[in-house]
């Protein structure tokens, strides 16, 4: 089982290019197999989500060719099956989106339940109300959902909760259904607005993408296109606010600094500097950072996927600051990892107490999902000593190269895989 290895202390300071969105990739290349011409996409982050949601693909039959690290060939002309295999399916959540995918185009989906993160109930019965109100019949079978129609026809379908998955899936079905669709309460999240864009790229109609009510008008076919998927917003935050908590100095490039603003406004009352460029933003953390309360909101508030980093930054900063997670329960799991640390945090319910203290100390913790696991590695770096970090298998799922991106930027932190390597770069850091 592999490991990060940190010695804590050191300002980030430098460049970091940020990937594609992990995200925006996974409904992307979905929605990619409901042409049968060939789809080139690039931008593709290089994580194991991706990698796994691919090898799904290519089992059902579809053509899938790397041409690189970070562009695909999708065709998917030659799909077989439209039943997923449930070992790929446990291992990421986002292989629901294969059911709208699949339903969309051939009329019919066999789709294991998701797995994915450990962050809380998130029922997707939602997506079967959609699949239900474009004509489909929807069960659940042996732990598969199975859907299938004679056709699927246009429907005005209202979300009871802002649901980025439910926005996605039933945006793909309903591009290939006859007649119009109206999704209302739809997400706004800019990964439902890449997704929109790139089925339309493909020749669907959807109009409305990034407000709360999206049209879509059916196609009978999709066709072949070339596309590049949106920078990674969640990634850009974690570096971000790594920057901030370590007193550091980072020009976080390859971004949109629109997606960003709910978590630059946080940064500006915590006291850093904030400078954009058209697609850059530079963060510069010079004194201690200052209390604040925040609460996720779906987009264009502030993330879910980002609570977890706000709230190492706050453990470190002057005063009290309290973090409601809105979103998701069971997101404050990194909280008894993090007063470990020497954080002084107080839970209750939905609502995280954090009175910051001025440092914290470097111990062993264990990552319990993946951005909790991206805000002990933020910890990890402001820590006094060394901090191990177990699990990074999470990390792994959404975050390229994210030991090297750090060690670019003053970062000591090795991913290790044995008690002796740990010792090894102890000895070697001093």
């Amino acid at each position: 089982m592999e490991q990060y290895v940190i010695k804590g202390g050191n300002p980030l300071v430098g460049e970091v290019e940020i990937a594609g969105a992990k995200n925006a990739a996974l409904a992307i290349l979905t929605a990619a197999i409901m042409t049968d011409e060939t789809v080139y996409i690039d931008n593709m982050p290089d994580v194991s989500d991706i990698n796994v949601l691919l090898e799904a693909i290519g089992v059902i039959g579809a053509q899938m060719e790397r041409i690189d690290r970070h562009t695909v060939k999708i065709n998917g002309s030659t799909i077989g099956s439209v039943s997923v295999d449930y070992e790929f399916i446990k291992k990421i959540r986002a292989s629901y989106y294969l059911l709208g995918a699949l339903l969309g185009k051939y009329k019919k989906a066999e789709v294991p339940l998701p797995g994915g993160c450990n962050i809380g109930s998130r029922p997707i019965d939602l997506h079967l109300k959609g699949f239900r109100a474009l004509g489909a019949k929807v069960d659940i079978r042996n732990g598969m959902v199975v859907a299938s129609a004679e056709e699927l026809r246009g429907a005005n379908i209202f979300l009871d909760t802002v649901s980025v998955g439910a926005t996605i899936n039933i945006m793909m079905a309903a591009s290939m259904a006859r007649g119009n669709t109206i999704i209302e309460n739809a997400a706004k999240e800019p990964h439902v607005v890449d997704t929109a864009n790139f089925l339309n790229s493909m020749g669907a109609n959807i109009k409305g993408a990034g407000t709360d009510v999206i049209r879509i008008k059916g196609v009978e076919t999709l066709h072949k296109t070339n596309y590049s998927i949106v920078p990674d917003m969640i990634e850009a935050g974690t570096f971000m606010f790594a920057a901030a908590a370590t007193k550091g100095d980072v020009l976080v490039k390859n971004i949109i600094p629109k997606h960003l603003e709910a978590m630059t406004a946080k940064l500006l009352e915590m006291g850093c500097e904030i400078e954009e460029f058209d697609e850059a933003i530079r963060v510069t953390a010079k004194n201690r950072l200052k209390r604040t309360h925040v609460k996720t909101q779906p987009y264009p508030g502030f993330p879910t996927d980002m609570q977890p980093q706000i709230a190492v930054s706050l453990a470190l900063a002057s005063g009290t600051s309290i973090v409601t997670e809105s979103i998701f329960d069971n997101r404050f799991k990194y909280c008894d990892e993090l007063a470990r640390m020497g954080a002084n945090v107080k839970v209750e319910g939905n609502v995280a107490i954090i009175d910051g203290v001025e440092r914290l100390t470097g111990a062993r913790v264990s990552s319990p999902d993946l951005r909790a696991g991206a805000a002990l590695v933020i910890a990890g770096l402001t820590a006094e000593g060394i901090t191990v970090i177990d699990d990074i298998v999470y990390i792994q799922r959404g975050y390229e190269d994210f030991e090297n991106k750090l060690t670019g930027l003053g970062a000591l932190i090795e991913r290790v895989s044995s008690e002796k390597e740990i010792q090894k770069f102890k000895l070697r850091v001093g």
